[in-house]
């Protein structure tokens, strides 16, 4: 019956006595009340995370340094322009019959009667068949045309400038063929070169054109005056009328 103290109600005779802390009886045992629960749980603060500070590598470093290095390296260097000197000349243009003729001044003045070169200009004039005392159009065009300053003087700019004017002039009257005599006059104007020398040129906005080396080469050089008669020949139809 899982008894394990039991006791009389009365005195039993010839009982041993019984030990007084059984009849002591014990206290009820009382329950302490449990903690009551929350219904909303209240917010736990978050450690505050503390900024992560990065320290950067030797080998991190040293890359980025180098970079503008390399492209330094790898940059082209700037290409230097050469300036190009300008062109010196003096030309001279003058009007026999149907032609014009653009021609070097040798010594960079405006021709004289008794100028052996111009005395050799009258006589390839005359073997042509032309006015052996042509007409000067203007002054000389010497170039460059200002000593100072910025404007642009160079070989294009020359070029320009000698062609408009010979335009300019040769839409004045007519021009059967433009004569052009010496290096300037056929580079600046035929925009040719010293091997074109006794050819025909068809330059744009002049027409034909003649070009002949210079007359200051031509008597240094007198057996290129052979040469210069030959093509005489071949384009003396040009400018003399049909009836001769």
């Amino acid at each position: 019956m899982q008894v394990v103290h039991w006791l009389p109600r009365t005195e039993l005779p010839f009982a041993a006595p019984s030990r007084p802390e059984l009849f002591v009886e014990p206290e009820p045992l009382v329950e302490a009340p449990l903690p009551e629960v929350h219904k909303a749980a209240e917010p736990v603060a978050k450690p505050v995370e503390r900024p992560k500070i990065e320290v950067p590598r030797p080998a991190s470093v040293n890359r980025a340094e180098s970079k503008p290095a390399v492209a330094a390296e790898d940059a082209p260097a700037p290409v230097k322009v050469a300036q190009v000197p300008p062109p010196r000349f003096s030309l001279q243009l003058l009007r026999a019959g149907r032609c014009l003729v653009l021609v070097e001044l040798p010594t960079g003045e405006a021709f004289q009667s008794r100028d052996p070169a111009y005395l050799l200009l009258k006589d390839m004039l005359r073997a042509a068949g032309l006015p052996d005392s042509p007409q000067l159009i203007g002054e000389p065009v010497r170039w460059p045309l200002l000593v100072r300053g910025n404007l642009d003087q160079g070989p294009e700019a020359a070029r320009d400038f000698v062609q408009g004017f010979v335009q300019a002039r040769r839409e004045e009257g007519e021009c059967a063929c433009l004569w052009l005599i010496g290096l300037p006059a056929v580079r600046f104007a035929g925009v040719a070169d010293a091997e074109s020398y006794n050819r025909e040129l068809q330059v744009e906005g002049l027409g034909s054109a003649w070009a002949l080396p210079g007359l200051e080469l031509l008597m240094d050089e007198p057996q290129r005056k052979a040469d210069v008669w030959q093509a005489m020949r071949r384009l003396m139809a040009r400018w003399k009328p049909n009836d001769e």
